[in-house]
């Protein structure tokens, strides 16, 4: 048992919020209340000037395994993820080979089962992630895949996505999608307009996710599938969804912390640690992104973390790969970017990083309640960290050397504390 005393909940889900005590029995709450008496032998935490909060859910990251170990492997992308306050997370499926049968979906569940959170994956939408043939959904499903993308590869055939769509919907599942039409970009990564310009490459219009966007949410509409549109950075995008919103409730959409913090500036002073795929926009976008965040717009914050080695980020800016790591700062990002300033309250931001996504994916996470699941971070809000020295096996971000807000002190998942 564990007794976790005198810290400040909050619950984004029921909108519970005050000075109260926590007692877990097991993998679950037993009693939410005040002055909770100490059970015989029970372990007791004093969280005086802590929040209390469920453990952060992420549907979105890139643990690289199998097959690119040097960048991370689910061990170690799973110690990121507690380092920075998540107990769930969903693997995307661009591995090597991708997961797209039952036999490599299950040894990637396997070796989440050994890590101490709650470790999901997707599956591919299609056949080796060639944009060619679906994969057996069906099977895939039945084999635990939490739900289905060909993240990092944009899906071109409108045919195929209509299929894909109309089949996720009678499984009653998660389609997820990368909006970047490639037929329009030249030199992935870099916004083109000051960015472009300044490393003279022809860069990714706006127009490339604006085009893939406007697409899925009519198919979406007309097949009545869920879909969550991810990372997604242009202001069009978010006047799309938020049209398409208001007609379907199955339409969701992601934000990374990066787009709601940078802009394309950032290419040009970061070079490739600001580099990724959609690129960094402009200040409009920046601040249409935060206010589709602020009115339901946007309702799923995830990290979109994406391990690379120094090594292949040192590369020139057309060779070096695209994406930065994000879950060990994901959190403080959003208090200093986000609370601080006035646009959400803690307990909105923390709707946004747990509830919202945890019901995208219907798990049983993202709230605190007796009987619910011990799955609970203690929050130092008030506590200034900069980021160095990261538990992944990866440093690639900009973020490095920012003075943040906002640190996690003890990550607890299942009932356990973890290192």
């Amino acid at each position: 048992m564990l007794l976790i005393q005198n810290g400040y909940m909050i619950d984004p889900k029921s909108g519970r919020e005050g000075k109260l005590d926590i007692l877990t029995e097991g993998a679950r709450i037993l009693r939410i209340g005040k002055g909770l008496e100490k059970p015989e032998g029970c372990e007791v935490i004093d969280a005086e000037g802590l929040l209390a909060a469920p453990g952060l859910v992420d549907v979105h990251v890139h643990f690289r395994d199998p097959g690119f170990p040097e960048k991370e492997d689910i061990s170690t992308g799973a110690a990121a993820a507690a380092r920075g306050g998540f107990t769930t997370v969903v693997m995307m499926a661009n591995t090597k080979p991708p997961i797209d049968n039952p036999g490599t979906l299950a040894c990637v569940l396997e070796k989440g089962r050994g890590t101490g959170i709650h470790v999901l994956s997707c599956a591919n939408v299609t056949a080796g992630m060639q944009g060619k043939e679906l994969t057996a959904m069906e099977e895939l499903a039945e084999a635990g895949a939490a739900g289905f993308t060909d993240d990092g590869v944009p899906l071109l055939d409108e045919g195929l996505v209509r299929r894909a769509m109309e089949r996720t919907a009678k499984l009653d599942t998660v389609i997820s999608f990368h909006e970047e039409d490639p037929g329009l970009i030249d030199n992935n990564g870099i916004n083109r307009g000051k960015a472009s310009e300044f490393f003279g490459i022809g860069g990714s219009p706006r127009e490339a996710e604006i085009r893939l966007v406007e697409r899925d949410l009519k198919l979406a509409l007309e097949t009545g599938a869920k879909i969550n549109i991810q990372h997604i950075s242009t202001r069009e995008s978010v006047k799309l969804v938020r049209r398409a919103r208001a007609q379907n409730s199955n339409i969701h959409a992601e934000a990374t912390p990066h787009h709601f913090t940078l802009t394309e500036s950032a290419a040009i002073q970061y070079g490739s640690l600001a580099k990724m795929n959609p690129p960094l926009r402009e200040e409009e976008d920046r601040l249409a992104i935060i206010r589709g965040l602020v009115d339901g717009t946007i309702d799923i914050i995830a990290t979109d973390h994406a391990p690379h080695t120094a090594q292949e980020k040192e590369r020139p800016i057309t060779e070096a790969p695209s994406g930065i790591i994000g879950l060990e700062t994901a959190l403080a990002l959003g208090i200093t970017q986000l609370v601080e300033r006035g646009y959400l309250t803690m307990g909105q931001l923390l709707r946004l990083m747990s509830t919202n996504p945890a019901n995208l994916y219907r798990l049983d996470a993202g709230y605190l309640a007796e009987g619910g699941p011990a799955d609970i971070i203690l929050i130092d809000s008030a506590a200034e960290f900069v980021p160095e020295g990261y538990v992944s096996k990866s440093s690639n971000t900009p973020f490095t050397g920012w003075r943040l807000r906002g640190k996690v002190v003890k990550t607890i998942a299942g009932g356990v504390v973890l290192p």
